[in-house]
């Protein structure tokens, strides 16, 4: 309790707060992403309710991997050479989830280009078989995205109510905003191509991180935002073009 008092009397707690709760909002963006797109792909019924288990599962990931930091740290140690590059659990982690997301986002890529070829979706089959490879898939993203993001925490801040108010706040601005996203996507198509594009972007990003190869995360997530904001120009511009249209007839 004392501790608690001490880090609220003191600025750079505040500040690493402010900072680290900025940070774990970016990296579960990328998480959000994934699992609004996926959860549009199951019948309307279930997809609130996919998409709170998924972010609560996020939720109780981070949270408990936060109570094995000192194991969390130890992911970082290389645990084999290659090429000159040590790899560490936490590099394969990444590599492994890079290539899943790359895998997903090409096979959804597909499927939108080419609805006809129903078999190459992997969760078009109906019932809860859907549900459950769904919740499978988010959960599995889950993890990736939570040791990136609790080894993040790790390396901003040593102070654990920090790091937890920090997920706690962040996990919950992802459950706010997964409606209204998962909503924009499913009633913009061409939405739904870009964040593809985000996914392919964020996996590639993942498995240069894991083999060594660090990305600014700034070049990343200016990309994003440079392309979300053509596509809402392109929007704009489709919309007007409808509404001379209804004002010519």
């Amino acid at each position: 309790m004392q501790d608690t008092l001490l880090l609220l009397q003191d600025p750079t707690a505040w500040i690493a707060l402010i900072t680290l709760i900025v940070m774990e909002v970016v990296l579960g963006i990328d998480n959000l992403i994934f699992i609004s797109i996926l959860t549009n792909k199951l019948p309307p019924e279930n997809r609130e309710k996919a998409r709170r288990i998924g972010i609560g599962l996020a939720l109780i990931m981070r949270l408990g991997l936060l109570g094995t930091v000192a194991w969390i740290v130890q992911l970082t140690e290389p645990v084999f050479d290659l090429f000159g590059h040590g790899y560490s659990w936490k590099d394969m982690i990444l590599i492994a989830g890079g290539l899943f997301l790359v895998w997903k986002a090409t096979k959804e890529i597909h499927h939108t280009v080419d609805p006809v070829d129903h078999e190459e979706d992997i969760i078009a089959k109906a019932g809860t078989t859907t549900f459950a490879a769904a919740i499978g898939q988010i959960l599995v993203l889950d993890l990736v995205f939570s040791i990136d993001s609790i080894i993040t925490a790790v390396g901003m801040t040593p102070h654990l109510p920090i790091m937890v108010i920090a997920v706690v706040f962040a996990v919950t601005v992802m459950l706010v905003a997964s409606g209204p996203l998962a909503r924009f996507i499913e009633k913009n198509p061409t939405i739904v191509m870009l964040a593809l594009g985000f996914l392919l972007m964020i996996g590639t990003t993942l498995i240069a991180e894991g083999a060594g190869f660090h990305v600014p995360k700034g070049y990343v997530y200016a990309a994003m935002a440079f392309s979300a904001l053509v596509e809402v120009l392109n929007m704009l511009s489709r919309r007007k073009r409808q509404k001379d249209k209804q004002a010519k007839h």
